[in-house]
């Protein structure tokens, strides 16, 4: 069923739509665009404790998804089973389970919406979304992989809002 969903996306392809996923998916390669973000919410005196959870939050969800799911389930990528699909991205070299674009995407998104930053996190949430599904218009996931990262990423996001409140508790204690 998996493929079935992977090979009705490639149906929908078109340049104008290339261009874009691909520039989308970009976003998130390093999670560069929310380590960006987290600067700025760090830089600003206003939003620094924001700034903190997801900081923790991309942590925990960078040693839950790279240091310990990928190695551990193996799950080779979709292109490398169907290997006739073109991509129009640089071919990741890491497992395919879970995703690790959406997973820091949606471990962004939590932690912006248990910081209380209400202006920020809805955007987030639609910049999020299409990059977990530009994953798998691109043919670099399974479904399933990017299922898996948004719940391990909305875990991650909820941990590192977790952590960060009980050490300024220690601290205040």
């Amino acid at each position: 069923m998996e493929f079935q969903i992977l090979d009705a996306l490639q149906t929908i392809h078109n340049p104008v739509l290339d261009t874009v996923m691909c520039g989308i998916t970009r976003l998130g390669d390093a999670g560069i665009i929310w380590i960006l973000l987290c600067i700025v919410l760090l830089v600003l005196p206003k939003t620094r404790k924001s700034g903190v959870i997801l900081m923790a939050a991309l942590l925990v969800d960078l040693v839950i998804c790279n240091g310990i799911l990928k190695p551990l389930v193996h799950r080779i990528r979709p292109f490398d089973v169907r290997t006739g699909i073109e991509l129009l991205v640089k071919r990741p070299t890491d497992f395919s389970f879970p995703s690790g674009h959406t997973a820091a995407s949606f471990a962004s998104v939590m932690a912006l919406y248990l910081a209380g930053e209400k202006k920020i996190w809805i955007s987030s949430l639609g910049l999020a979304v299409l990059i977990a599904f530009s994953r798998l218009y691109l043919y670099v996931h399974y479904p399933t992989d990017v299922l898996g990262g948004v719940i391990i990423g909305v875990m991650a996001g909820a941990l590192g809002y977790w952590l960060v409140k009980k050490v300024q508790e220690l601290k205040n204690a």
